[in-house]
């Protein structure tokens, strides 16, 4: 998708949230049907919904082509890994905006409206998506978001059995450079790389850490912008 083409894009984000709204809509329609004994009216509705899924399916395909798998058979696993990650990484940025934004936000239009049934309904949902979010979290440890936190780590770990076997230890120093200087999350360790950034999250590529805005969370774990400290890496000989 040519994000370029602005008007496109929102046109189909529109679409595949109708698309998607209509199979929701329908497999209810058809659960009432169901239960007031109108099993033929009921079948018209799941079989229209699975239509309006396949629908939506192909909005998203458009949305993201970086998803559509035309034979995973070909794929390596480095790849798999890749598509595997950016489902959890949309999954993530999805839940954690309904739990931090959408419905805090919902609950309290209800909370002004008196709708009492509506707030609990919205600050329930928000403590569900809290949940999900964290799942997906977790489950990015076994896909590979996580890869380069992986490698930093086993870098440390040989260095310091090189110092256990005699070896020198070895000096580590922050960059100079804010352009290029990378960051750490305390909490997690994941690592923030100005030259890559964090489209995810909408930090373009090149993005210093400083430029970030402060309501910037950790991809991974969730912790706020100042639970990160500049990394420290291998000083040049």
């Amino acid at each position: 998708m040519d994000l370029s083409n602005f008007t496109t894009l929102q046109n189909l984000e529109a679409a595949f949230g109708g698309e998607s709204m209509a199979n929701r809509k329908y497999l209810f329609f058809a659960d009432v049907a169901r239960k007031l004994g109108f099993t033929d009216l009921a079948k018209l509705f799941k079989e229209t919904a699975e239509q309006e899924t396949e629908h939506a399916f192909a909005h998203f395909r458009l949305l993201h082509p970086e998803l559509v798998i035309e034979d995973a058979a070909s794929l390596t696993d480095e790849q798999k890994r890749e598509i595997a990650s950016r489902c959890l990484s949309l999954a993530i940025e999805g839940e954690t905006y309904e739990y931090t934004t959408m419905y805090p936000e919902f609950a309290a239009a209800a909370q002004r409206d008196r709708d009492n049934p509506a707030v609990e309904e919205f600050l329930k949902q928000a403590q569900e998506s809290t949940e999900h979010a964290t799942t997906f979290r977790n489950a990015a440890h076994r896909f590979g978001l996580l890869k380069f936190i992986e490698n930093y780590h086993a870098d440390r770990y040989a260095e310091a059995l090189e110092v256990l076997n005699g070896g020198k230890e070895t000096t580590r120093v922050a960059g100079n450079d804010p352009q290029t200087q990378k960051w750490i999350c305390r909490q997690c360790s994941m690592i923030y790389d100005p030259v890559t950034g964090d489209p995810d999250s909408g930090i373009a590529p090149g993005t210093p850490f400083a430029e970030i805005p402060d309501d910037w969370y950790c991809p991974i774990c969730g912790a706020s912008k100042k639970t990160f400290k500049p990394l420290e890496e291998k000083a040049a000989a």
